[in-house]
């Protein structure tokens, strides 16, 4: 018989506010094998753990059960405790009677009942455990950073000072990201070119970074440690060894009629384009959409121009595969698409804007050469309004239900940057509320309203319609009441933030998790914030939802950490909570190989003696190395010949076994 210790934990009044915690240790002493139950305060505390090492020497316990929050809180915690008190920590069991218990109940008595239940199945199953060792298994010395921004810069410099090798994939010609897009910088009105440019250079200059732009992620294989990626290299047509970024086949190239997706659609770019002037790699690529040579054959003046012999018409895609230890996604995000907002006019006014494409208006190196003019005739708005919320805080189908938290900031700093330039100019920005959480933030917001004049309406605009060369602007004021029609000359939307419209796929390359809006989703939102479900893979920026430039910064760093931390190990310890196969029930059906997310079931042929007959059969085998325990194979195979360690048939029944006594 096992002697069992349980200790059930208060947490504070988290649990004892509707659990009776001193009668779930008194219940529990009655149960078959327990010799030991108390119940303390604060089990993961200092004090608690010692007291959990104490009863193991005094009580001679051999096996362990902790009645308190999620095993995904404190489980590795009671884990570490329990082998300095000399037990294998997998001979221990974590009740979860805070979250699935006390947190859902009002009821004391309906709490405690339960509590006692679900203490009683963990009692039930840690006396069927059996001891388990993890393996080891090797690190790839080297970090996969998906997404050339800010947040995977910064991921990739990390890394790459910490002396490991670091691959950047990127989708667009060039790294930069958003940020390669805006003029200033809030809350320092620090120019953004500035501090990105430095930091993309010394990406491509740094010896650990190889930069894959142009790229995509294909597919992605293996475990933590040892990472199996495929990347597809799309054709450049441009040779980056040869090419020396003169910029005369830019210039030279006759197609003119795309727009450049870097300057947002405000003008048209070649058919041969770099998509900024501080690119990085600063080599064009060949838009095969566009290139007249490569639709009709025709052309090819760039070809004939290139004095360094650069062009490769001939060029094709490619897929290389490289191996990684750590994973890190910092893919970004989008803008909304704004077309169903047809009360704003946008897409059928010229000179209503989203935000994004006023920073390419007023930059200096965007398609008006920085000088503030309507897109509609080129000349200086008087009035420009600015509208909050479009798309944000919307819980119609055409928007966002979250608020994209960084757009009360850039219109604050839009109205600011015009009202410098050009003090005439009236501004006026109608807003639902003013967010503005982060340090020096709301001080930012109060000098545009005290130091800069910008007229802030509290209230919503209900529609914007032109008359003449005017965009008459109706909204409310809410906080007296009027109706209000102002004659702008110009109305800028501050749209909502998304996912990338891919981030989908790459969860399911990646096997990580996405909440509602598609944003990747943390293990945990304290305890892990920068990694995800799946062991090596973190995130950076704000592919995890909306964040500001220096929020983002901070977290690229964080992750970068994390992975570095993982890569410095010379080894790792693998869950042993693995599948394991009974040849002698298996019938060979491998139905569990095609619902493997992992690929860690395969098969092989074995030799069976029965009765001195010698037969051969094909039995499932699984990789212990790939396999994470996930327990989807157990519910498929029809004999039964699969459990996982640490979850068997027999522990899982004998726990429902316990709950309906």
């Amino acid at each position: 018989m096992q002697r069992i210790g349980v200790f059930v934990c208060w947490c504070g009044s988290n649990i004892a506010a509707t659990v009776d915690v001193e009668k779930v240790s008194e219940e529990i002493k009655n149960m078959p094998g327990v010799v030991y139950s108390s119940n303390y305060q604060y089990m993961c505390s200092e004090v608690g753990q010692n007291m959990l090492k104490d009863a193991v020497k005094e009580h001679n316990l051999d096996r362990l059960v902790i009645s308190s929050c999620s095993p995904r809180m404190h489980e590795v915690t009671f884990r570490k405790a329990a082998k300095a008190a000399g037990i294998n920590p997998y001979l221990i069991e974590v009740a979860n009677i805070r979250e699935q218990c006390s947190w859902v109940h009002k009821d004391k008595v309906a709490g405690t009942e339960k509590a006692i239940a679900l203490t009683r199945a963990a009692v039930a199953k840690v006396a069927l455990n059996q001891e388990l060792v993890p393996g080891e298994i090797a690190v790839t010395k080297k970090a996969l950073v998906i997404g050339g921004g800010i947040a995977g810069i910064q991921t990739a410099l990390d890394i790459a000072e910490a002396g490991y090798m670091v691959d950047i994939v990127e989708q667009s010609p060039s790294i930069g990201g958003k940020m390669a897009q805006i003029d200033k910088t809030f809350p320092t009105l620090d120019c953004s070119a500035c501090i990105l440019t430095p930091k993309m250079v010394d990406a491509a200059q740094h010896p650990n970074i190889t930069l894959h732009t142009y790229s995509e992620i294909e597919k992605v294989g293996g475990y933590v440690g040892n990472f199996q990626v495929d990347i597809r290299k799309k054709a450049r047509y441009v040779d980056m060894d040869k090419c020396t970024g003169c910029g005369v086949c830019t210039e030279k190239c006759p197609s003119r009629k795309t727009k450049s997706e870097f300057e947002e659609g405000l003008s048209n770019r070649g058919a041969i384009y770099t998509p900024f002037a501080q690119a990085v790699p600063n080599v064009p690529v060949i838009d095969e959409e566009g290139c007249i040579k490569l639709k009709t054959g025709k052309c090819g003046l760039c070809e004939k121009i290139c004095s360094a012999g650069a062009i490769k018409f001939d060029d094709k895609e490619e897929v290389i595969t490289e191996s990684y230890g750590a994973v890190v996604v910092a893919t970004g995000y989008d803008l909304i698409n704004l077309d169903k907002f047809g009360e704003y006019q946008y897409s059928e006014h010229p000179d209503v804007v989203t935000s994004l494409e006023f920073e390419r208006i007023t930059n200096a190196a965007g398609p008006t050469n920085g000088k503030f003019v309507r897109p509609s005739d080129g000349k200086r708005p008087k009035k420009v309004v600015f509208v909050q919320c479009v798309g944000s805080r919307d819980k119609t189908e055409r928007g966002k239900s979250y608020c994209s938290k960084i757009c009360c900031m850039y219109t604050a700093k839009h109205a600011m940057l015009i009202k410098e330039k050009y003090p005439d100019i009236e501004a006026y920005v109608f807003y639902i509320d003013v967010r503005t959480p982060g340090k020096n933030f709301d001080e930012f917001y109060r000098r545009a309203v005290e130091e800069y004049g910008v007229n802030y309406i509290k209230g919503m605009v209900g529609k914007v319609f032109p008359e003449g060369d005017k965009l008459m602007v109706h909204g409310v004021d809410t906080m007296s009441g009027e109706t209000l029609i102002i004659d702008a000359d110009m109305v800028v939307l501050a749209a909502a933030t998304k996912a990338k419209d891919d981030a989908v796929d790459l969860k399911r390359k990646l096997n990580i998790s996405t909440d509602s809006d598609n944003f990747f989703t943390e293990a945990h939102s304290k305890l892990k914030p920068v990694e995800t479900a799946s062991a090596g893979i973190y995130l950076a920026g704000a592919c995890q939802g909306p964040k500001d430039i220096p929020e983002t910064v901070a977290q690229a760093s964080a992750a970068a950490a994390k992975a570095i931390g993982l890569l410095n190990k010379a080894k790792l310890v693998n869950n042993p909570c693995v599948s394991t196969v009974d040849e002698a029930l298996c019938s060979g059906c491998l139905a569990c190989t095609k619902m493997c997310p992992y690929d860690a079931i395969s098969s092989e042929e074995i030799e069976i003696n029965d009765h001195g007959k010698i037969t051969r059969k094909v039995v499932a085998k699984v990789n212990e190395a790939l396999c994470q325990g996930c327990g989807g194979c157990t519910v498929t195979c029809r004999p039964g010949a699969i459990d996982l360690k640490g979850f068997t048939n027999k522990q899982i029944l004998a726990e429902v076994d316990a709950i309906c006594q």
